[in-house]
């Protein structure tokens, strides 16, 4: 998740510099053009990848594809209309959703440590907000929609990294994603960048990219509960980059709630190493092979 991490605070960046200049829609398009140009390469050098995105799962796809795209516009607006933090720290009602969520889809255990975690990640986030001493913000609500959207998409990922491959989850997306953000695009919008612009356009489809390849991993290995709540880091992290490159204020309280939201991480994580949670299969998946690594 480290590199989950960096990578959307790259985009984050990237996607401000060149906010004056592009729509969201066209910014989408980048990312996803972005990393069909480096997963088109992959597939020219190495050969063997192409059995790779074979799938039975088709219609998840595009479910998920349509989720996430949904969830990125809204979350790529938001970045142009709030302060980097209160998009991120807002943006962490999603554990809870993907909490709830893995339970029913995932057949996921709901543990103590995992409860504590979220808890602790949201009153964190509280803690850097100060809901009632700051106005209310309308644009905030596209950042709880984009959590939803967000986390939908995250445990239809846990779901497809039993019968899919890391290569095919991450190229069916950016695929499929590829004519949302054309129809909503001005084909002629490279015109209108400065050539300096061209630079956060390349971070945002490789970051974009990297993010999702390690998100995938992520959930093939751990418990969608488990991992979802490491992503609390992004609020402290993204708080100091608004603060050093944009002049967003940052005080003490950002570090208070990173500090309990860090504390809750901790706690889940030793309680995790002690086996405090199995994962549960679905039946559907039971006896497939693991994925070609």
């Amino acid at each position: 998740m480290t590199g989950t991490l960096l990578s959307f605070s790259a985009m984050a960046v990237s996607i401000r510099l060149v906010s004056n200049k592009l729509t969201v829609f066209e910014v989408l398009l980048v990312r996803s053009f972005g990393a069909l140009v480096i997963l088109f390469a992959l597939l020219a050098i190495r050969p063997s990848l192409w059995p790779q995105m074979k799938t039975k799962r088709l219609p998840m796809h595009f479910f998920r594809s349509a989720t996430h795209f949904a969830g990125q516009y809204c979350w790529a607006l938001s970045l142009t209309l709030l302060p980097f933090a209160m998009v991120f720290a807002l943006e962490f009602t999603l554990p809870a959703w993907a909490l709830l969520l893995s339970i029913f889809v995932l057949g996921e255990k709901l543990t103590k440590g995992r409860v504590i975690v979220i808890v602790m990640g949201l009153i964190g986030c509280l803690v850097i907000l100060r809901p009632g001493i700051q106005a209310f913000q309308p644009a905030a609500l596209l950042v709880l929609a984009c959590s939803f959207f967000y986390a939908v998409f995250n445990v239809y990922t846990k779901k497809m990294t039993a019968t899919e491959t890391t290569f095919g989850i991450v190229f069916w997306m950016n695929l499929l994603q590829f004519p949302l953000g054309l129809a909503g695009s001005d084909p002629l919008f490279v015109l209108r960048l400065e050539p300096w612009q061209f630079l956060p356009l390349a971070c945002i489809g490789i970051a974009g990219l990297f993010a999702h390849y390690c998100i995938a991993n992520a959930f093939r290995y751990g418990d969608a509960s488990v991992v979802v709540p490491l992503d609390f880091l992004r609020v402290p992290l993204i708080a100091v980059v608004g603060w050093m490159f944009f002049g967003e204020s940052v005080d003490a309280l950002v570090f208070i709630g990173a500090g309990i939201i860090l504390a809750g991480i901790l706690w889940n994580l030793r309680a995790e190493a002690k086996g405090g949670a199995q994962n549960v299969s679905l039946p559907e998946d039971e006896g497939l092979p693991e994925p070609r690594k």
